[in-house]
This record gives C-alpha cells, sequence and structure tokens, in this order.
C-alpha cells in the first residue's frame, strides 16, 4: 500500500484554505460568506481573481497578460501593485466591497504582497 506524499507548496495551499474555511464557519453565516480574492504567480506573469464559493462562480479577474495595461514586464512588483487596483476596481463593478485574501501556496511577501495592497489601495477590504 503505498501513499501519497503533498509536496510543501500543496501543504501551504490546503492550510491556507482550512483556514478561510474556519474563519467563514465561525464569523459568517452561510449568506454572509466572503468571495475570496485568489492569487496565482508564476516566473512570468501574475494572476488575481475574486471568487464566490458558495455559487462557485469567478466574479471578477485580471492578470499581467492584459494588452491594456501596458506593462512591460508582467512579473514585477509594479505590475502587480497595478493588478491589485484592477481588480479592485473590477470588483467594484461587480457590487464586491468584502474580501478574504487566499494567497494559495505563496508566501505573503514581494508580488503577492504587492496585488494585496494594491487591492487595498483600491478600496477593498479585507
Amino acid at each position: 500500500m503505498t501513499q501519497k506524499r503533498n509536496t510543501a507548496a500543496q501543504r501551504r495551499k490546503m492550510g491556507n484554505r482550512a483556514k478561510l474555511r474556519r474563519v467563514n464557519i465561525l464569523t459568517n453565516t452561510t449568506r454572509d460568506v466572503r468571495p475570496r480574492l485568489s492569487v496565482h504567480r508564476t516566473n512570468k506573469q501574475v494572476y488575481a481573481q475574486i471568487i464566490d464559493d458558495v455559487k462557485g462562480v469567478t466574479l471578477a479577474a485580471a492578470s499581467s497578460l492584459e494588452k491594456d495595461l501596458g506593462l512591460k514586464a508582467g512579473h514585477s512588483v509594479e505590475a502587480a501593485s497595478k493588478i491589485g487596483q484592477l481588480i479592485a476596481e473590477r470588483a467594484k463593478k461587480a457590487g464586491v466591497k468584502k474580501v478574504q485574501f487566499d494567497r494559495g501556496e505563496f508566501v505573503y511577501h514581494g508580488r503577492v504582497k504587492a496585488i494585496a495592497e494594491g487591492a487595498r489601495e483600491g478600496g477593498l477590504e479585507f
């Protein structure tokens, strides 16, 4: 009998998601559950999306691949900050003001932190 071993990244991701679920259970009822601001980064790009887990729908999304941002490099902290502000703007249009920040498997540092700070500057609360 073999066991699957989770990588360190998978363990971090599962731990972070479990913490978000505990917060939802303790502080909110099912109708007051806040959407999740999910962040993903690769070596070349950064992505952010706001997900309503109750309905299973993406409410807003932004990435460094978008042409209208005019980014020279999608992997910089400045680009991540712009993505954070853009996702906050799109969230407001979708009627979302408060979210839970889901950093996934990534450490809250550098580009992930820049997305969070940009979203806060744009008016999102978390």
